[in-house]
């Protein structure tokens, strides 16, 4: 069995989360950084669940343990994404220098800017002859401001790139030879690193804000290399220095040299900020936690969940504070709704004692078992049978709440049902293991009677499809999703409703003539008794109201819902034997069916206020499509940071794919809310062919 991690070993350890589009190459460098220490690894298998979940390895760094988490860039998976935020201590920004910085990698760059996390830059792809590493770094100093220093300078033969150039040590790390050697630089070596060395120096110095180095070396004095290593470790941990290293993973070029500036330079554990809830005088403030201290009180956080039918559920957490032993009691807290402001009956506000099961901890891609955890550490605890992605673990005398990290919502809908009637009986127990592992997944039961899978888009959609199938045996057709239309009357209009029956024996008999006017919009349903002379006998006028509610329900057009109708009972007719309660519901439904008169009655289609983001470039194609989505702009406005905010009104029918489209209308930089707003007239055009394809399916 492992040991724990002491007080000394915390700073033995860095977390870093390796971040970055589709196709920069970000999993191929997290492959070769593993193959670089566990010799034997022969790389992970194809898996559509690769793509899409938060990996983590660990491996030796000389006396460091370096924990890398390889965070997915499909935009879908953005709740791995910010879990592998979450858990490490800096990131290292994984950008093709073919392909350039895109929208998405530039606004997560944006966010952690404004979070002060540190990062650094790994430069991918020089070698594909389609650009050459000073206008890679030029663009990346244009986007990222001249923070962004190289650290490395690649070397380069025949338009290969066969080694680095160390700007702090002025040395040549060489791998021509197919081993890395480190040897000295030529003189034409050495003008090369003159080149940018100036740059990095005075960046180094200036962030870190060192004076004395800065008198020195205004001076001309001699800096020595642990001088300037110490003082880029200071430029990095305060989160505005960036230094980029080359890396060519196919050659392995680079892979030393970013794991010595992760080793030397990236922070240790007891720099991260974490915000934690803490109720004071009746109100819950945010705090910033004490971090890193092994034998502080437990504080940690669920960072990712797996379940299986046999093990049960894994939870993969970071610790902040304190150790945890196998068997400790421990207190596991979630309370969404505290920061969502709403109950989401996936994710129920719940704060338990469990008893910790087994522990392990990441070793090469595999796991090894261990006694205890530590402040600091990245682990897997076993059995916590309550324990969500998010839920915060802390010691029952000292019990936490951790923030939660800010997830957009799921806005793309995915109606499923149940293939069969087995599966129907499983489909409930998947779909909640389903929003317990993942974050982003919200489940509900909508107003027309679908099982509705909200989902960040189709990629994440189509994966938890296969989930359900694969993982959890269920399986599930997908339908298309169901409008919530309403039914109202747009005229005043009158009806007969006459229910005569006579079949030997006790007859039915119950006759009312209604008048049917509508209300404004949102007046819901009001019935006048209006009957003089006792036409209707008083005991059946409840039972006329209540034929009249029913068939509210079923609507008259095409069986959706109607509302805002005032109904007036006029008059009647009764029978002294053969009148009843049935007779009369029956004749009040009967009443209002024959009140919907061609022209009296319309469809209403549920409205959608919604508040688009987008870059201020993509504003007038987002605009024209609200228009072609039958959409009410109500203004636009700039955030300052040259996005706009657009405010319309849309129909929810138009809105089913807009996750997708949006994301095509602005190169995935779009996000949107929307919230119900109310019910409008559905054109007579559209309101025709809702109406037909009800009476077909009838």
């Amino acid at each position: 069995m492992g040991s724990s991690v002491n007080a000394s070993g915390v700073s033995l350890l860095r977390n870093v989360v390796l971040v970055g589009s589709n196709g920069s190459g970000k999993t191929t460098l997290f492959e070769h950084l593993i193959k670089s220490r566990v010799p034997a690894y022969r790389g992970d298998k194809a898996d559509p669940e690769r793509a899409a979940a938060l990996a983590v390895a660990a491996i030796k760094v000389g006396s460091v343990t370096v924990t890398l988490l390889d965070a997915p860039g499909h935009p879908d998976f953005v709740g791995e994404l910010r879990a592998g935020l979450r858990g490490a201590d800096g990131a290292i920004f994984v950008v093709s220098a073919s392909d350039g910085i895109d929208a998405a990698t530039e606004a997560l760059w944006q966010e952690c800017d404004a979070a002060g996390l540190p990062r650094g830059i790994a430069l991918t792809k020089l070698d594909d002859g389609r650009t050459d590493f000073a206008d890679a770094l030029d663009s990346l100093q244009t986007a990222w401001g001249q923070a962004v220093q190289p650290a490395y300078v690649p070397l380069t033969q025949d338009s290969k790139i066969t080694g680095n150039l160390s700007l702090v040590s002025q040395s040549v790390h060489d791998y021509a030879s197919g081993t890395r050697t480190r040897r000295d630089a030529t003189a034409d070596e050495l003008a090369t690193i003159a080149d940018y060395r100036n740059a990095l120096v005075e960046g180094i110095i200036q962030e870190s804000e060192d004076d004395d180095l800065m008198d020195r070396y205004l001076e001309g004095g001699e800096l020595k290399e642990e001088e300037l290593i110490a003082d880029l470790m200071k430029a990095i941990y305060k989160g505005n220095f960036y230094p980029v290293v080359p890396v060519s993973s196919l050659d392995d070029v680079g892979l030393e040299e970013l794991l010595t500036v992760i080793k030397n330079s990236f922070p240790v554990p007891a720099r991260h900020r974490l915000l934690v809830s803490v109720p004071k005088n009746g109100v819950v403030e945010a705090a910033e936690a004490e971090i890193g201290d092994p034998d502080g009180p437990l504080l940690a956080q669920v960072i990712r969940t797996t379940s299986d039918q046999f093990a049960g559920r894994l939870s993969l957490i970071r610790v902040f504070s304190g150790s945890l032993k196998a068997d400790d009691l421990i207190t596991v807290s979630g309370r969404r709704s505290l920061f969502t402001g709403r109950t989401d009956p996936a994710h129920l506000d719940h704060d338990d004692v469990e008893k910790a099961g087994p522990l392990s901890v990441p070793d090469g891609v595999e796991t090894k078992p261990i006694t205890q955890i530590s402040a600091g550490q990245i682990a897997y605890v076993g059995k916590l049978s309550r324990a969500e992605t998010s839920d915060t673990l802390s010691s029952r005398d000292k019990p936490a709440l951790a923030n939660p990290w800010k997830l957009p919502e799921p806005l793309l809908p995915i109606a499923v049902v149940a293939a069969t009637r087995n599966d129907d009986d499983k489909l409930p127990t998947a779909l909640a293991r389903l929003a317990v592992e993942d974050t982003t997944v919200r489940v509900e039961r909508s107003a027309t009677d679908q099982t509705i899978l909200w989902t960040m888009g189709q990629a994440h959609g189509d994966l938890l499809l296969n989930r359900l199938k694969n993982r959890y045996g269920v399986n599930v057709a997908q339908q298309p999703i169901k409008v919530a239309y309403r039914e109202t009357f747009v005229a005043a209009s009158a009806g007969l409703g006459r229910h005569v029956k006579q079949s030997g024996g006790h007859g039915q008999y119950a006759v009312c003539n209604l008048e049917v006017e509508p209300l404004e919009r949102g007046g819901g349903f009001e019935f006048a008794d209006q009957v003089v002379g006792g036409a209707v006998p008083r005991q059946f006028i409840p039972s006329v109201e209540k034929g009249v509610r029913t068939q509210l329900d079923k609507g008259v057009l095409a069986g959706y819902p109607l509302v805002d109708v005032r109904v007036r009972l006029v008059d009647g007719k009764s029978h002294s034997v053969d009148s009843s309660d049935m007779a009369f519901q029956l004749a009040g439904s009967l009443g209002l069916r024959e009140a919907a008169k061609p022209g009296k009655c319309a469809l209403l289609e549920p409205i959608d206020l919604v508040t688009i983001t987008v870059g201020e470039q993509y504003l007038g194609a987002v605009m024209t499509d609200i228009s072609g989505r039958r959409g009410q702009m109500l203004g636009s406005d700039s955030d300052g940071g040259h996005h706009a905010v657009i405010r319309a009104l849309i129909p929810q029918s138009e809105l089913a794919k807009y996750a997708i489209d949006l994301r095509g209308l602005a190169q995935g930089t779009g996000t949107f809310q929307r919230e119900f707003h109310g019910y409008d007239l559905l054109p007579q055009q559209l309101a025709d062919a809702v109406i037909a394809a009800a009476k077909e399916n009838k």
